[in-house]
């Protein structure tokens, strides 16, 4: 079995920890100064405010501005509107989705918060039981790959090919590519291709917390479905239960439906349009400051960025004050682009 390791790197506004297997990110977890949202595993006294029994939900409010939604199951009384009830949060916030949670029982009081979800290192060791926990620029180097990793859309696979993973309202879509590995043996190389895509597809879905329906294209033809079936039950047995694995389609696509439970990166990381947001961008920034001034003892640094960028920097500059001390100084430049950011010594 594959090593398991957690790293945790505490940053200026944020903390980011990663698990990785086999020297592979597998979980990114972000946590930020401020986030609010309903996170999984928190409890709350809720108030159902409105039934839509077209669409089989509930809305509920949980206090604070906060709300999730909750199914309504055949077997099941559906709440009255303005009945007070005690929920947990089963899924995390899903783009403009909002969190679901599930009744625990009969509530009473005020819509409010009244149990923590678990906390991050918890939820880490959840994912690799007994490991060590590594920090420092290990751990910074780490979360800034898992990171990356995260955001993107195409990654490589064994043998020259490469695996496209696109998000949808919809769905995930997921194109497999043989590239230059299938020039001498194209059906051996395609079969090959689909089955490290399939494992490939699996750590990487985790690492991104995608869950819901996920359509895979598929390389080649004549494709052994067993064999294939058998190879995604094995991937995604860790969300097991709630993997639904189709029959390949005449089309060629393997379909699957993940369960969804965690807000995935790229809500946390990006805006609406899939750029990385402002905030994002600013903690980015003043980690790049930080690793300049650990380098640079005593030395003083200006950091040179757009004004939204530079306004949401020195939001958190007191945290990273409190590292290397009151020797950098945040200056807005209208004239640089938004993803762009200078450092220099003063």
């Amino acid at each position: 079995m594959a090593e398991r390791r957690v790293y945790i790197d505490r940053g200026p506004g944020e903390v980011r920890g990663v698990v990785a297997v086999g020297g592979r990110a597998e979980r990114l977890l972000i946590e930020r100064a401020g986030d609010s949202y309903p996170r999984l595993g928190a409890r709350y006294r809720a108030r159902a405010v409105r039934l839509d029994k077209g669409s089989g939900l509930a809305l509920l409010d949980l206090g604070g501005g906060q709300s999730a939604a909750l199914r309504l199951k055949a077997d099941r009384a559906p709440p009255t509107e303005g009945q007070a009830l005690e929920v947990e949060i089963a899924i995390e916030p899903q783009g403009p989705k909002a969190a679901v949670a599930r009744v625990m029982g009969a509530g009473s009081g005020a819509p409010g918060l009244i149990g923590e979800s678990p906390t991050l290192e918890a939820r880490l060791h959840a994912f690799a039981p007994g490991a060590a926990v590594i920090g420092g620029r290990e751990a910074r180097a780490m979360a800034d790959e898992a990171q990356d990793e995260a955001l993107a859309v195409e990654h490589p696979l064994p043998g020259g090919g490469s695996l496209a993973i696109e998000i949808t309202r919809a769905l995930t879509a997921v194109d497999v590519d043989l590239g230059a590995g299938g020039a001498r043996d194209p059906k051996r190389a395609a079969r090959q291709a689909n089955m490290d895509a399939i494992a490939a597809l699996a750590r990487l879905l985790r690492l991104k917390a995608l869950g819901g329906l996920v359509v895979i294209d598929l390389v080649g033809r004549g494709h052994d479905g067993p064999a294939l079936a058998r190879a995604a039950q094995t991937a995604f047995g860790p969300e097991q239960p709630g993997v639904i694995i189709g029959p390949i389609t005449k089309f060629g696509t393997l379909e699957l439906a993940l369960p969804r439970r965690y807000r995935p990166v790229r809500d946390a990381l990006c805006e609406s349009n899939g750029r990385l947001s402002t905030a994002s961008l600013a903690l980015r920034a003043l980690r790049s400051a930080e690793t300049q001034a650990m380098a640079d003892p005593g030395g003083r640094l200006t950091l040179r960025c757009t004004p939204d960028v530079a306004e949401a920097a020195r939001r958190v500059l007191p945290e990273l004050v409190g590292i290397i001390g009151s020797r950098l100084d945040v200056i807005s430049d209208p004239a640089l682009a938004k993803d762009v950011w200078e450092i220099a010594a003063r």
